[in-house]
């Protein structure tokens, strides 16, 4: 059925049968067809255009089919537009289009509407009418009673349309469904285009609720500073101004701290990525903790140095007793410093047993020359990241202990004393004894980077000392350092040093009066000898604890009121007595000779035993020797073997003798060069049955030659066997320019010769003089058993016939 409208075309929306809308309409065509629609019956075709942005629309320009509709009501506002509500009616197909009366009229074909029934029907409109429930649930737009009232519509048709109507999809969409004639169909469609919008409302609630979330996060947390603000303002803790705001106070450290200019640009940076960031966010506390760290370093803070040599020397003196040479070369260190105000120089490693002074000398030289004093211990340090801080990636990342002690120190220039630097370890965490290397070179280290950091820190004001017990470090790092040794000390400086400094410790410690404890110096002495054995003073230290524990003790009990330690009642305070003191032997031994050894805790005497057994001119090595060692046992054997008839011994002794050296106290590592000399002697005396005088110690390598090498270590061994009660110390010859560094307490206490050749070992060792012996090849073959003579053609005399 064919009928003429006035034509509406529309923008951006699709009406559809049964609905009723708003419109704002302003075009003059579209004005005058509603005008001409109300002057009729009040009908007009609804119909989309294709381009919204056409304003003249022609029969191009509209889809084929909309919808007729009824005007329920007209309102004309003052800007010219019309407000009109209009009722859509029934489907029409646009058949012509022309332009009459100054707007477009339609002839339109009207599409009469089917309502399909049965139960599938009924199930597909219940799924929808569910399913639109759910839509209206996650789209906001929809007004809460509109899917009750899709649930009360019976009609398939008009159930597709209003539900067409009340979801959000595109245009052309929503034509699609409107020029779907086939009710069931156009459910089906609606269910499809509802289940697609599902999906993204879905993914809409989700960014909703995560943005909710965290706004009110940040709502709280702001809420809640401002009130913490507020609070401290009523405590007077901040003033008005915002004086206690963190970030405000961070500016001012920046401000006033004397930075670097590459310091200075990466805290600005830093506070400016700080002002960025959410205050209670990871990435805040790193970026706070790091310019905590930057601005807590001592930047351009010096403490003012003293150059006065004599307050120094007088300072050293007043700390320790002894080690004239060590501080003759620290004096002599810091008048260069003096002087030049530069620490451009080696860096001081004092080298030394436990117990003499190394810490305590470090302790004292900042003392001297006005420096703070930070110590860091070296010991079990495995990590290079100890020495140059860890990367900031790393959660928990700290400094280095170069950067944390310098921040901990206060001042740029202060005494930095590297204790135990021998002790490093190395694992696959990285070779810290490297990372020192930059460290301690006077020449890099004047930019020194730590990995936390990132940037340049001066190191060359910080006076660097090291200690440690042996040299047993990198070449590299030795390379770096001027090596002080600290040999240990003798009975007299143990004794000076103990009335000076340890007893006076102790017995304030203890809480002991004046005149309650005396220790004379003949019990020091004794307890100095029977109660110790060290090249320190740490166990003289405790031994003297222990009597001042013991004499409170007979005090507060009412046993005595004063208590005085004599070498007679020591052993009532002390205990047993430890070790013995003297000559070791009571009498000259054959085979047994006293050596000298070099240990990281002191020199130590070391007793070397030889036997001669049946056996075939072998020898045997036991007390657990090293390498060296045992190839020094070798040299000596074969020295003596070829040298024998010199010193009175038959060479066909060896086909018959085995000869078994042993060093006591087999669960103890030996090892070392400089046994050789013992080795020789104690091998000649079991040989010769020549007794070693038991007064005589020596130290020597020796060659197949006969020639006594050098040794190191000499003052450690001399203190030994000064300790052990040795008489006579043979040292090689080439040592004995080394004899102006030992005190003289020590060169008079010992009688030290120097040798050059084994023969003079012997001379001094042995107590009988050696005779050599003739012996010629006749003698030889005198020793040869008669078995061994006979010919290959010979059997017990009888000849043999071919």
């Amino acid at each position: 059925m064919t009928q003429s409208y006035p034509v509406l075309p529309l923008r951006d929306i699709v009406v559809f049968p049964h609905m009723i809308v708003p419109l704002f309409v302003g075009r003059d065509k579209s004005v005058a067809a509603l005008e001409s629609a109300m002057a009729a019956d009040k009908n007009i075709f609804l119909v989309s255009q294709l381009d919204p942005a056409e304003d003249d629309p022609d029969r191009e320009a509209l889809y084929d089919l909309g919808v007729i509709a009824q005007v329920l009501q007209l309102l004309k506002l003052p800007d010219g537009t019309v407000r009109v509500l209009v009722e859509g009616k029934q489907r029409a197909t646009l058949s012509t289009l022309s332009n009459e009366g100054g707007h477009l009229t339609a002839e339109v074909d009207l599409i009469e509407g089917e309502e399909p029934e049965g139960a599938e029907v009924a199930a597909l409109m219940r799924s929808v009418v569910e399913q639109f429930e759910n839509y209206a649930k996650l789209n906001r737009k929809l007004p809460a009673e509109t899917g009750m009232q899709l649930s009360q519509i019976e009609e398939p048709s008009r159930l597709a349309d209003a539900v067409a109507a009340n979801i959000s999809i595109k245009v052309s969409d929503k034509q699609a469904l409107l020029a779907e004639q086939d009710p069931v169909r156009r459910l089906e469609m609606a269910y499809a285009f509802m289940e697609g919008e599902l999906g993204v409302l879905q993914v809409e609630k989700k960014i909703r609720s995560r943005v909710k979330r965290q706004m009110e996060k940040t709502q709280r947390e702001y809420y809640l500073n401002e009130q913490l603000k507020a609070i401290q303002r009523e405590l007077g803790n901040e003033s008005e101004e915002g004086g206690g705001d963190e970030l405000a106070e961070l500016a001012r450290k920046i401000e006033r701290t004397k930075l670097s200019k590459e310091a200075r640009q990466k805290a600005t940076s830093e506070l400016k990525k700080l002002r960025a960031m959410a205050p209670m966010s990871a990435e805040a506390t790193v970026s706070r903790n790091y310019l905590d760290v930057l601005l807590g370093l001592p930047w351009g803070k010096k403490s003012k140095l003293k150059h006065d040599i004599t307050e120094a020397e007088r300072i050293l003196d007043e700390d320790h007793y002894g080690l004239e040479k060590v501080k003759e070369r620290i004096v002599e260190y810091l008048a260069v410093q003096a002087r030049t105000n530069k620490l451009k120089g080696p860096i001081l490693c004092l080298v030394g047993p436990p117990g003499v002074g190394k810490t305590s000398l470090g302790r004292s030289i900042a003392r001297a020359t006005g420096r703070e004093f930070v110590r860091q211990s070296l010991g079990g340090v495995r990590d290079e990241a100890e020495i140059r801080g860890h990367r900031r990636t790393y959660i928990g990342s700290l400094p280095g202990k170069i950067v944390s002690n310098l921040k901990k120190a206060g001042t740029s220039n202060p005494l930095f004393l590297l204790d135990e630097i021998d002790k490093l370890g190395q694992d696959f965490r990285g070779d810290p004894a490297s990372a020192l290397l930059e460290v301690l070179d006077p020449e890099q280290n004047n930019k020194f980077q730590d990995h936390y950091l990132e940037l340049d820190y001066d190191l060359s004001d910080v006076m660097f000392v090291t200690t440690a017990n042996s040299l047993n470090l990198p070449q590299p790092l030795l390379d770096r350092m001027e090596i002080i040794r600290l040999e240990g000390y003798t009975e007299d400086e143990k004794v000076e040093i103990a009335k000076r400094h340890l007893l006076t410790k102790q017995i304030e410690s203890h809480g002991l009066k004046e005149g309650e404890f005396e220790l004379t110096e003949d019990g020091l002495r004794a307890l100095i000898r029977y109660y110790t054995r060290e090249a320190g003073v740490r166990t003289l230290e405790r031994e003297i604890a222990r009597l001042t524990r013991k004499a409170l003790r007979h005090i507060l009990e009412g046993k005595a009121e004063s208590v005085t330690i004599t070498p007679d009642n020591l052993s009532d305070y002390a205990g047993v007595r430890k070790f013995r003191h003297g000559i070791s032997e009571e009498e000259d031994q054959i085979g047994a000779v006293t050596g000298l050894a070099w240990t990281e805790v002191g020199g130590e005497l070391l007793t070397i035993e030889a036997v001669t057994v049946p056996g075939k001119g072998t020898i045997k090595t036991t007390g657990k020797l090293g390498e060296v060692m045992q190839e020094s046992v070798q040299a000596a054997f074969s020295f003596v073997r070829a040298r024998a008839p010199a010193y009175g011994v038959k060479p066909s002794l060896f086909a018959r003798k085995d000869i078994h050296v042993h060093l006591p106290e087999g669960a103890v590592p030996k090892d070392g060069p400089s046994a050789g000399i013992g080795m020789v002697t104690a091998i000649v005396s079991t040989l010769t049955g020549n007794a070693v005088r038991r007064d005589v110690a020596m130290t020597g390598e020796v060659t197949l030659r006969g020639r006594v090498l050098p040794i190191g270590g000499l003052k450690e061994k001399l203190l030994a066997a000064l300790r052990g009660g040795i008489t006579k110390v043979l040292i090689p010859a080439e040592n004995e320019k080394d004899l102006a560094d030992i005190p003289a307490n020590i060169r008079e206490g010992l009688e030290i010769v120097t040798v050059a050749h084994v023969d003079e070992v012997l001379a001094h060792a042995l107590v009988t003089p050696i005779s050599p012996i003739e012996w010629t090849e006749a003698d030889e073959l005198a020793a040869v058993p008669p078995s061994e003579l006979q010919g290959p053609g010979e059997a017990g005399g009888v000849s043999i016939r071919h």
